[in-house]
């Protein structure tokens, strides 16, 4: 978004015609030339845009599973204080507009995830997706250190979307 001019940009960048013809197209890409396979955590809410991507990747052939991770919004609120996101932010304001999106049928595929771990979360999406996950053998530090570094990458500053 940064490089449209200001006049140009649209509030969220998922309305930005762009953004999904690249989400598109790189997802397109990816699973065309890779035979594993790709999680890719987006949060979609409307449902034109949902078509856009996911219904036609279907469309092409390729394999979708799409979950929602639904939670409360204080569930949401608290883990968004996680990556500094406080107050007034753009991610904070986001809230209810995803709550009542998700509402929507076209997202009925839904995990309440309020109470649950990553770990529970990554189990119950590899059971409902078929998928055999690798043991994973890192002790409780290293498993904390991955999640302190997922958490700092997802930090957003001041001013940023």
């Amino acid at each position: 978004m940064k490089n449209k001019p200001k006049e140009l940009r649209k509030g969220n960048f998922q309305d930005e015609p762009e953004w999904r013809r690249i989400n598109y197209e790189i997802i397109n890409s990816i699973a065309s030339e890779y035979d594993g396979t790709l999680i890719i955590p987006m949060t979609i809410i409307n449902e034109s845009y949902y078509h856009e991507i996911i219904t036609r990747l279907r469309s092409e052939g390729h394999r979708i599973d799409h979950y929602v991770l639904g939670a409360s919004g204080e569930t949401l609120v608290r883990r968004g204080r996680t990556r500094l996101c406080f107050g007034n932010s753009w991610s904070v304001r986001q809230i209810p507009h995803c709550l009542s999106g998700f509402e929507n049928p076209v997202f009925e595929n839904q995990i309440v995830t309020d109470g649950l771990s990553v770990e529970q979360i990554i189990d119950f999406l590899a059971a409902r997706s078929n998928l055999d996950l690798l043991p994973d053998h890192a002790n409780p530090l290293q498993k904390w250190l991955r999640r302190r570094k997922v958490q700092l990458r997802h930090i957003r500053m001041i001013g940023a979307q």
